[in-house]
This record gives C-alpha cells, structure tokens and sequence, in this order.
C-alpha cells in the first residue's frame, strides 16, 4: 500500500486470533535448524539474544533471499479459453503496485490471446466508482479489482454480479484466495502474516538478536494496523530484541510528518536505534532527507526494511544503500500472469487454483541491479497450462 494506495477496511475473512498467531510463530521458530544468515552485513558479534529465534530466523531469512528458486504454481488448469475481454480497474495508475499488476495483465493477455482495457480511478472514491461504473457497462468477460477496497464500489459489484461478471482482486481484500463478502472470484495477493514474519525475522537474523527497532505503521488502516501487530509479536520472540518506537503514521500525512519523527527519534535513541521496520517502503522515501541531514550514512544505522510492496524507487534506494537496505516486494507481473490464469480457470468453470505467491527478501546483494521482483519459472508455468 502507498500514498492513495490501498485503502483498505476492516478487511474481510476469518484471521488468526492474536494468541494463536503468537503460538504459531514462537512453534515455527523454536523447529527450525540453524541456517547461514542471508541479513544485512555488521551483524552485532558475540552471543545471540534469542538462540532458537534467531537461528530459525537465520534459515527462513535464507530461504526468502533465494532468487533460483524452482516454480511452484499450479502445474495444470484449462487450456486457453479464446475471445475474451478483461477490464482493470485500477486505484490509481500512479501507484506504482497497481500499474504493475495491471503491465502484468496486459503482458500475459498477449500470451494468451485476451484484450485488456485498463481504466483509472485516479485515486479518488468518486473516481474509482465512475471507473467500476464504466467497466461493468462495457460488459466484458471480467473486471479485475485493482488496489482497491470493493465495498466502496458495492453498487458496481453487485451489477457485475447481476451481469454474471466474474470479479478477481488484486489486494482487493486481505486474505488471498475466494471471497463470498465480496463476491471474488479469487483474491490475489501475498500472505500478510507471511510478509509481516519475514520483515521481522530479518531483524532477528541480521541483529544477531541484539536490536533497537523503530516500528513504522499507519492504525487508521486496519489492514496496515494489522500486519504492524504481527511485525511486533514475531519481534518479540526474541528477548534481545527491543522495540523503541510504534510510530503511527497516516500514509497521507509520511511526507510531511516522517522528517519530523525521524528527528525526533534520532535524539532521543541515539545509537540505540540500529534497525527500522516499516508496513510500506514509502515511509523510508520521506525519511532519507532527515536521516542525510542528522549525517547518517545512506548504508546505516538504522538499517531499514520495508514489509510490503518492493516499488521501484525502495530497489533503487537498496541498490544505491541509501537509507534502505531491503524490502519483501510482490512480484507484480507473476500476480498479473495469475490473474489471467485465475480468469481462464472461472471462464471454463474450474475453481481458483489457490496459489499463493511465497515471500521474498530483496537485498542488494541479490537484487542484480533490477527494479522488482521477477521470480523465474512462472511465464513457462502458466504458457504450459494454457497450451500456449
């Protein structure tokens, strides 16, 4: 999510309850074996503050680094149903997540013989509702739900119901997978609890278990809210590890208020603050002038994730080591190339394939220069599906 960026509700199906979320993370970590460190560099020397943790947090850190990593969607579906028209409606097509959704679309489209139209809401709820408007009279095959909350658009979907449109979402509700409330066809997006570890396990694993953390988040979105309480219960598996700051921030105030903050916060932690963790890469943007005019180095401390969406502008900064030094990005064309694939399934009355993309940890050590995340494999999968 970004400024004017998923403006998520009180987002819709059943979730963990915060016990069992804690349960389950401290039983995950305490299982797992030791694994090489894939953090950043200057991890703090001596003993760890959270053996078991922090070794667990050393293995998935590893594995969510892996940028070889085989294909492992759906290995079989429909083949390609031909003629037809998909419409995606987009949140705002300055946002950079939804434009590269709606590229991935209209790449796999191509593929597989489909026309796509893209319509902009431009961010705005009476935008993004003429836009829904517009795409359920042109009465196509399907419309994708593109970075939006569709129970601000509730009139449209129920006339794409009416109409037999199918609905797909992309991060439309927060939870991958089928809706009923809304009707969704399938919701495609990573897993929030599976992003939220994997920002939080960084920490753990580069700190060595010994880390001041500032927690960036925006509570007036209960999504983002959300994935921030997930971040802290998984930081608190390991004692050594503290947690400074709960920095609410509104999305729509970060340009004008993180400056702010971070000076404030530089002042008053000092060398205490080594590690930052942020629901969204965009808080790091705004944050760089105030860390550059305190002298801090672009490389660090504090050493910066963003838990959610990998824009173009968070690898630029992971490249250049300029005040962020990594992000767990979607992988925004596969999701597009799903997307399609998910709507060839509901065209040929298959169920959704129920593929869920894995996280991934983007460093500059295994970034390779590029702009986002690309996993390897997928194009292959999905042509083989389609016989294309």
């Amino acid at each position: 999510m970004k400024r004017n960026r998923k403006a998520m509700p009180a987002l819709l199906g059943p979730r963990p309850a915060a016990t069992a979320l804690l349960l389950a993370a401290a039983t995950v970590l305490a299982g797992c074996e030791q694994g090489s460190s894939g953090g950043p560099t200057g991890q703090a020397s001596g003993p760890s503050g959270c053996p078991a943790a922090h070794a667990a947090a050393q293995a998935a850190v590893s594995r969510a680094e892996r940028t070889d990593a085989a294909w492992h969607g759906p290995a079989g579906g429909p083949k390609a149903v031909s003629g037809k028209t998909i419409v995606y409606v987009a949140q705002t097509m300055t946002n950079p997540g939804v434009a590269g959704a709606a590229q991935g679309v209209k790449e796999a489209a191509r593929v597989i013989g489909w026309n796509v139209r893209v319509i902009d809401g431009g961010g705005t709820p009476a935008g993004i509702q003429a836009a829904m408007s517009q795409a359920v009279t042109l009465k196509p095959s399907g419309i994708v739900i593109g970075g939006f909350d569709p129970g601000t658009t509730s009139q449209q979907v129920a006339q794409a119901g009416a109409a037999r449109i199918p609905l797909i979402g992309w991060h439309a509700v927060a939870s991958p997978g089928p809706s009923r409330r809304p009707e969704l066809f399938t919701n495609v997006t990573t897993k929030v609890e599976d992003v939220a570890r994997a920002g939080a396990q960084w920490v753990i694993a580069g700190s060595n278990g010994h880390a001041g953390v500032v927690l960036f988040t925006d509570a007036s979105i209960p999504f983002a809210k959300h994935k921030s309480e997930l971040i802290r219960k998984v930081l608190a598996t390991c004692p050594g590890v503290s947690l400074l700051a709960y920095e609410n921030i509104p999305i729509p105030d970060a340009s004008s208020r993180t400056p702010r903050e971070i000076s404030t916060l530089l002042s008053r932690f000092q060398d205490r603050w080594t590690y930052s963790v942020a629901i969204n890469d965009l808080y790091f943007a705004d944050a760089a002038p105030a860390f550059r005019a305190a002298g801090r180095k672009g490389s660090g401390p504090p050493l910066n994730i963003g838990a959610g969406d990998g824009d173009p502008s968070a690898f630029e900064r992971i490249n250049s080591k300029q005040y962020q030094a990594a992000t767990v990005p979607e992988p925004l064309s596969l999701q597009g190339w799903q997307i399609v694939d998910e709507f060839n399934r509901a065209f040929s009355g298959r169920p959704a394939s129920g593929y869920v993309a894995p996280v991934h940890i983007t460093t500059a050590g295994n970034s390779g220069g590029a702009t986002a995340w690309d996993p390897p494999g997928y194009r292959q999968g999905y042509r083989k599906i389609w016989g294309r």
